[in-house]
């Protein structure tokens, strides 16, 4: 006697883009995300804080002077917290930006791969 259950669903095609393709888009928000947080990171860290002495190599030393060192024993304060700050600030946009590009091209596959009815096509020409 044969099984006469009914299936669970049905199929049915959707506009879904395939599963690598959401996987690649991901991988691609998350890549945007981290470079964009290093390059923000590196940008402030390099903007705050005192000379340490590396632009000797390139410029003359300049005279020595008789100033009190500063508070601290003259490492920054405050430099990395505002450069990690500003490194998830960095992070966040840039993979706001690749996820809003990730999308259009999702959107954009998925028209693609849909079926047009027959005459419904570019050299359909109208009335």
């Amino acid at each position: 006697m044969p099984d006469a259950r009914p299936l669970a669903r049905s199929y049915t095609p959707t506009a879904l883009p395939s599963v690598t393709a959401r996987a690649l888009a991901f991988v691609a928000i998350v890549v945007g995300g981290v470079c964009g947080g290093l390059i923000a990171y590196a940008l402030t860290d390099l903007q705050c804080g005192r000379d340490d002495g590396r632009a000797s190599v390139v410029l003359p030393a300049a005279p020595p002077t008789t100033a009190p060192a500063p508070a601290g024993g003259g490492k920054d304060q405050g430099c990395a917290t505002i450069a990690g700050a500003a490194g998830l600030v960095g992070a966040t946009a840039s993979a706001a930006a690749v996820a809003v590009v990730a999308v259009l091209v999702l959107r954009a596959m998925a028209e693609w791969r849909r079926e047009l009815p027959a005459g419904a096509g570019w050299d359909d020409p109208g009335p």
